[in-house]
């Protein structure tokens, strides 16, 4: 299904969506982009963005796919300056709008059977991070959020991670509670 989607997708699209699911990115942060705000330097590729209250934040762009997908598409493009991603709709090569990207996901969803908003890539993104390891406040910063509880609503573990959690917890906790190779209270 994905790979099918993939092959029919130009660039840009694939682009956009990709850098929603592996960043974080709000759609209308990623569309907001310039090409001055990405920073490609190898081994340290990171964007600048400005998200809600206008607060700027720096994103670690650390898929090595993303980075190759965006290497690409600007050298394609031939992008120096200016927005990241742009409508040529009658050659004005203005930023591309909320509405054009929501369309063609929609579109793209549609032929696919799944029912999924742009929007859900951030929390798909959040509950990897928190599914990964990644602490809470760093996947805050990371999305921008001011409270945490807002991550919170975001971030869903999967069963087997807060299973692996509690077994390291315990394993842990065994160890410095045990005496003479035994627990507390007796058994070992």
């Amino acid at each position: 299904m994905e790979h099918t989607m993939m092959k029919e997708q130009p660039l840009d699209e694939l682009v956009t969506e990709f850098l929603l699911l592996e960043t974080g990115l709000r759609a209308g942060e990623a569309l907001s982009l310039y090409i001055e705000d990405l920073d490609l330097t190898f081994d340290n590729e990171h964007l600048t963005v400005v998200g809600k209250g206008n607060k700027k934040r720096t994103i670690l762009v650390n898929d090595p796919h993303l980075v190759h997908q965006l290497r690409a598409y600007l050298k394609r493009t031939g992008y120096k300056h200016g927005p990241l991603f742009r409508a040529e709709k009658n050659g004005r090569g203005g930023s591309l709008r909320y509405q054009s990207i929501q369309e063609r996901w929609y579109h793209y969803c549609a032929q696919a059977g799944v029912d999924c908003t742009l929007h859900q890539l951030r929390h798909t993104h959040a509950t990897e991070l928190v599914n990964g390891g990644v602490s809470l406040p760093t996947i805050r910063k990371r999305l921008g959020h001011k409270n945490l509880q807002t991550t919170l609503r975001y971030a869903e573990q999967a069963d087997a991670t807060a299973d692996a959690e509690v077994r390291a917890w315990r394993r842990l906790h065994d160890q410095h509670s045990s005496f003479g190779g035994r627990r507390k209270g007796g058994s070992p």
